[in-house]
């Protein structure tokens, strides 16, 4: 069964394309790459963000509070109405980023989303996540508000499951046709030479990594995609590229 608990620290960063191929060079001395990134092909996530009318979840979000949360449905590729997807809460406090999610069926997870009424439990299902999620429902009204999807490479180190790296490319969102059944297509967010790494761990960084960002200069970055597509929908900016 999947892991559908996470406590930890997420840190990004903006890397241009030089700077990326020298990073997986040296994530491929360290790290073990994800068994779907076969001969380092990216595997593809995409997302369904849910908020309120007025966007209050994401405007609060940028706002930088102490305190704040998400609620997504994540896909891997193009589901129909009976692939399990993921149903999550996204939450962070002090820095710390707090995942909870369930496994559900498409069709499931859209009723539950629409009704706010929990599916009939199956083995498959995070019941205790359901009930968490149910609660949130009644006190946001919420509807899917944007798609988006990426293209994502990922590492793990061998012997420490803790630490996780991944590298997303190709963000692409769409306010139209929101569903993760209509097809895996949208608008660019970042530059074609532009990838975003995230290191998630709950513990400090090892050595090797610490030292590898320091040599390759590589500068920790506030990023949200959900946010960055927000703000240039409100505000249309050129394409961010990597520092």
């Amino acid at each position: 069964m999947p892991v559908e608990v996470f406590n930890r620290y997420e840190h990004k960063y903006l890397l241009d394309r030089a700077t990326y191929e020298k990073v997986l060079r040296i994530m491929d001395i360290h790290m073990k790459l994800d068994k779907h990134n076969k001969e380092h092909k990216p595997y593809t996530i995409a997302n369904v963000y849910y908020d309120t009318p007025d966007d209050y979840l994401i405007r609060n979000s940028l706002s930088k509070p102490v305190y704040k949360e998400k609620l997504r449905l994540r896909a891997y590729g193009v589901p129909d109405r009976e692939t399990k997807v993921f149903l999550e809460i996204k939450k962070k406090y002090n820095g710390i980023v707090n995942k909870r999610r369930s496994v559900l069926k498409l069709s499931e997870a859209q009723t539950f989303l629409q009704t706010g009424e929990i599916p009939e439990v199956t083995n498959y299902m995070n019941s205790q996540v359901l009930n968490e999620i149910a609660y949130f429902l009644s006190h946001y009204k919420l509807s899917p508000k944007v798609y988006l999807a990426y293209d994502r490479i990922a590492y793990f180190e061998q012997g420490n499951p803790d630490l996780r790296i991944s590298f997303d490319m190709n963000i692409r969102s769409r306010r139209y046709n929101v569903a993760l059944e209509k097809g895996d297509f949208g608008e660019t967010l970042l530059d074609g030479n532009t990838y975003l790494m995230e290191v998630k761990t709950s513990r400090a960084k090892p050595l090797w990594l610490t030292n590898m960002l320091t040599e390759l200069k590589i500068q920790r970055q506030s990023f949200s995609k959900y946010g960055t597509e927000f703000k240039n929908t409100i505000n249309p900016v050129p394409i961010k590229r990597a520092i």
